[in-house]
């Protein structure tokens, strides 16, 4: 086990966000799969940091919240210690970017869907504290993939803006002014917690049925496929299939990439972005998807809003980690 002592860990002066002079932020992004890491070098405050010392480890969920925890604490100290034998810039604090609906004021996991088990209810921020010794922000992880494309990626310039990302699950996030709309309950952007029709008696990892996530999501797409007949295969190869002519697969990939369409133009409607921003592996799905989408989208949103522009996320993995640390920055500049 690593151990970082308060002194080593607080040699970061806070005020060092601020201002501008260079300083490091350690970032975690912790998922479903993995669990990824680095330390964010910033120049000065309002650049984009450069990620370094990249390092990831499995998440392991089905070991339980707890364990999961134990080895986020772990990760995030030997990413201290590796910072420090680096000599880079000051460290501020740690940003953190995490699966499930996050209690913003202190890190506490809120809500976590099945895909975590036991990671509900986790103190995240705290144990990170305790643990490092430093300054401890957290927020959903698409809301700091949003933040990292909104400051430094597809969004940048943009006063509001939607973020749309589709894996595994289903998430967004809302920008306006340069800044994440996190709501009271910090679960502003749950797209994939909305209603649509054609989920109407389909499970997903939410409770109760109907969830948009359950037709849109790359688990929703596998299940409507064999719900239809087909194998069980991956969403990818699902998509493959569909790309190459097979009706089955055509059905599916062009029910998603149209439900998510129309779900797209009622928030469209309601905050009148500028851009929406496009991440995950479904939104890879190919040309068949995405003109469903933007069928979807064109036929239900304000004929005022019927070019809007959807753009790629441009960072990749590193956006949560960006995100994250600009949380932590956010944090920082507002204490002071």
């Amino acid at each position: 086990m690593t151990n970082v002592s308060s002194s080593a860990a607080m040699k970061g002066d806070e005020t060092a966000c601020a201002g501008s002079s260079p300083f490091s932020v350690v970032a975690l992004d912790i998922g479903g799969t993995k669990v990824a890491g680095c330390v964010a070098v910033y120049e000065h405050a309002g650049a984009c940091p450069k990620v370094m010392l990249k390092k990831s480890i499995p998440t392991d969920a089905q070991r339980g919240g707890s364990d999961v925890l134990a080895r986020v604490c772990e990760l995030a100290s030997e990413l201290v210690v590796d910072a420090q034998m680096a000599d880079v810039p000051t460290l501020s604090g740690i940003g953190v970017s995490s699966a499930g609906s996050i209690r913003e004021s202190d890190g506490l996991v809120a809500f976590a869907s099945e895909i975590m088990p036991g990671w509900m209810g986790q103190p995240l921020g705290a144990a990170l504290h305790e643990r490092c010794g430093l300054p401890v922000a957290v927020l959903n992880d698409v809301h700091a993939h949003a933040l990292g494309e909104l400051r430094h990626g597809a969004a940048k310039g943009a006063r509001v803006a939607l973020m749309v990302a589709a894996g595994t699950g289903l998430g967004g996030a809302v920008m306006i002014d340069g800044h994440l709309l996190g709501g009271a309950h910090g679960c502003a952007g749950a797209i994939g917690h909305t209603l649509h029709p054609v989920a109407v008696g389909r499970p997903s990892g939410w409770p109760g049925t109907g969830h948009l996530e359950s037709v849109v999501a790359g688990s929703g797409i596998e299940e409507c496929y064999r719900a239809l007949g087909g194998e069980a295969i991956s969403g990818g190869e699902i998509s493959r299939r569909a790309n190459d002519g097979e009706a089955l697969a055509r059905e599916v990939i062009e029910q998603s990439g149209r439900s998510l369409g129309e779900s797209i133009a009622s928030w469209a409607d309601l905050i009148d972005p500028e851009v929406v921003v496009l991440a995950g592996s479904v939104c890879k799905a190919g040309p068949i998807w995405y003109d469903a989408l933007r069928s979807g989208f064109e036929g239900f949103v304000l004929p005022e809003m019927a070019d809007l522009r959807f753009a790629d996320a441009v960072l990749g993995d590193d956006a949560p980690l960006i995100g994250a640390a600009e949380k932590l920055v956010d944090k920082l500049s507002a204490a002071q």
